[in-house]
């Protein structure tokens, strides 16, 4: 069953927004006495029944409802936006559909995007996590120094630095049931005075394996170890 998204059904809004009406009535074709199951992106999903529709509102009425608890472990990527923007797009799409619980954009000092469309990023936020079925939409922080996020805690705190001399594998070190911090560098990684400062406030230095990747697959793959460590 498609699932829908509308924030606000706890607050007693009973009709999807605009957006979500059109495609429901336009696209899947749906009509009165349709069921139908949406998710507030807050922990709950809802079934309910189509009372009305047409392409710029879609009224239904709740029949039932589950709450769906947050993991015992979370994890929170930080990454620096990529120069093509499409990349760090796609990042967030599969990372979300992983199961990605919050993502922090960076801006380091090899960064070379600036600027995030956040508005665009929100958009495949929620379109990921209902494509993957999920109760609740990750956090998504804007783009902010790298100072900013080193002060956030976390159980463990990972930095993500390309070094030959570095054995230590993520997977090695990652312990289940806990809040994961992890930095992931730009295409120029991190410089030496960001990977010090992220060791002296606690961030241990991790190898993603012997190939070079790219910042959004580094992503994706220390996302997907926390995902493996806690399964």
């Amino acid at each position: 069953m498609n699932l829908f998204f509308q924030p606000a059904v706890s607050e007693g809004i009973n009709h999807l927004t605009a957006e979500e009406s059109y495609h429901a009535f336009r696209v899947l074709r749906m009509s009165a006495g349709d069921d139908i199951k949406i998710t507030d992106g807050k922990g709950v999903f809802y079934q309910a029944q189509i009372i009305s529709i047409d392409s710029k509102k879609c009224v239904f009425k709740i029949s039932a409802q589950e709450k769906i608890p947050k993991n015992d472990y979370h994890i929170h990527i930080a990454i620096a936006p990529t120069k093509n923007a499409d990349r760090i797009e796609w990042f967030v799409e599969k990372a979300i559909e992983i199961g990605v619980h919050e993502i922090s954009f960076i801006l380091c000092k090899n960064s070379e995007r600036k600027v995030l469309n956040v508005e665009r990023i929100e958009k495949i936020a929620v379109s990921a996590m209902k494509q993957s079925q999920q109760a609740w939409v990750p956090i998504l922080h804007p783009l902010r120094p790298l100072s900013e996020v080193l002060k956030q805690s976390a159980d463990q705190k990972f930095i993500g630095y390309v070094d030959s001399s570095n054995p230590v594998h993520l997977k090695a070190i990652a312990k289940p049931n806990n809040s994961y911090l992890v930095l992931i560098g730009p295409e120029g990684d991190f410089s030496t005075e960001e990977l010090e400062s992220a060791q002296q406030l606690g961030f241990e230095k991790v190898s993603l394996g012997e190939n070079r990747l790219r910042t959004e697959t580094a992503g994706l793959i220390a996302c997907q170890i926390f995902q493996f460590v806690n399964t």
